[in-house]
């Protein structure tokens, strides 16, 4: 059995191959392109993790040890609108 291909019948080929993949490889713009956790390192080693959905954020003060971190708990609203510090003392 003897196959013809002709230019117009590759090139349809090659324009439908293309149009496929770009239809799968589109991506939804509508999703945030940002995280729900966002962390924060400053000068001091001080590391904040926020989790910008609930307002939730874990403090770990002076990182110095790999094991030994005293993470701190707290709510962003909570403590914003109380202006305490929830370090311990």
């Amino acid at each position: 059995m003897k196959i013809a291909l002709d230019t117009k019948s590759i090139l349809i080929g090659i324009l439908a191959t293309g149009l496929c993949l770009t239809i799968i490889s589109s991506k939804n713009y509508d999703e945030p392109t940002d995280g729900r956790y966002k962390t924060e390192v400053n000068n001091n080693n001080v590391i904040v993790i926020l989790d910008t959905q609930t307002g939730k954020y874990i403090i770990a003060p002076e990182v110095r040890d790999a094991g030994k971190i005293q993470w701190l708990k707290g709510e962003f609203q909570s403590t914003f609108s109380s202006a305490k510090d929830n370090k311990k003392e």
